[in-house]
């Protein structure tokens, strides 16, 4: 099996790829090749098993995606983007990456399936709840409406919209997933408007203050890293019968306050970490979070055997385990 992740120097494409690594396999299919893709050259991973190939290009270059396809990848995992925040400073780049990149993406594969009309990849593709817009519901049932109020929900709600349409003409069998927030981030932060979930936790716990630009009672819907490759490798070895025509779902999480975050980082690390949090409210943060969705019932995921965590400790403690040496590196 031949696998194409775009997006692979991100931090979701570096953990799925560790898992990938890791396996050998996906879906009982023994995986023969790996390709990793992003603007910068993913970082060369130990020796495996099987070859792996890291590219650097514009995503946005319809000959740049051409050329990644020309070996006809079996699985991708469509994991490129500009982040929300960035999405939003830069109308042009938002839509050159997010939307126009997706589109070549997907054209290739139909101009490869023109004249090979048994190639037909599993394409999984990364999307967010921020295709939803208010006013919401206490909690979002599987048929709500996707109406975005950002210019990165517009970009993610028309790329769902060709992979629904371009799995129904069978170009591809597409899925894509909603995401949840990805907490808690390890790294530098990003650009991402939900950046500060994941840094009043990361921070604190190594020593260092945290900005948090909004309210405690602002509830968010959220799941970890280690989460979010569950979900990815779900998808790709998913019956696409069982989906069935509706392409994109939305993925399990925690729904939680701020406050809720705060509170089981002070249960796991201590008041002297939870100290470290600095209040600095932000208006352009604020606004932004006030057009976000706050929970789900994500029914439909659940039933088709996607997992997440079920409270915030235990998202917490996925960090300490997978980032912090099961605890070693946290400075109380």
């Amino acid at each position: 099996m031949h696998i194409l992740i775009t997006g692979a120097a991100g931090m979701i494409g570096r953990k799925l790829t560790q898992n990938l690594l890791t396996t050998g396999h996906l879906g009982g299919a023994a995986i023969s090749r790996l390709t990793l893709h992003d603007l910068i050259e993913p970082v060369a991973p130990p020796p495996a098993s099987f070859r792996v190939m890291a590219v650097a290009s514009d995503f946005s270059a319809r000959e740049n995606v051409a050329a990644l396809l020309c070996d006809k990848p079996d699985t991708i995992f469509h994991l490129a983007a500009v982040v929300s925040g960035e999405a939003e400073d830069d109308f042009d780049k938002g839509y050159k990456v997010n939307f126009m990149g997706t589109w070549h993406l997907f054209e290739e594969v139909r101009a490869i399936q023109s004249h090979i009309t048994t190639y037909r990849p599993r394409l999984v593709f990364a999307s967010s709840t921020g295709v939803f817009g208010g006013p919401y519901p206490e909690q979002l049932e599987d048929d709500f409406i996707p109406a975005p109020l950002t210019s990165y929900g517009t970009q993610k709600a028309m790329a769902e919209l060709l992979l629904s349409d371009y799995t129904h003409k069978g170009f591809f069998d597409g899925i894509g997933i909603r995401l949840p927030t990805i907490c808690v981030r390890p790294g530098n932060p990003n650009k991402a408007a939900s950046g500060f979930f994941s840094s009043i936790i990361r921070e604190p716990l190594v020593g260092l203050e945290a900005s948090l630009p909004v309210s405690e009672d602002v509830r968010h819907w959220h799941a970890s890293p280690r989460s979010a490759v569950g979900f990815l490798t779900h998808a790709a070895t998913i019956d696409g019968k069982a989906v069935g025509p509706r392409r994109t779902l939305n993925m399990p999480g925690v729904s939680c306050t701020v406050a809720e975050q705060i509170e089981a980082l002070r249960l796991i690390a201590g008041a002297e970490v939870v100290r470290r949090i600095r209040r600095n409210p932000d208006e352009k943060i604020i606004r932004m979070v006030a057009g976000w969705p706050r929970s789900f019932n994500a029914k439909r995921a659940t039933d088709l055997g996607f997992k997440a965590e079920t409270n915030f400790q235990e998202i917490i403690r996925v960090h300490i385990e997978d980032e912090l040496r099961g605890g070693s590196d946290i400075v109380v």
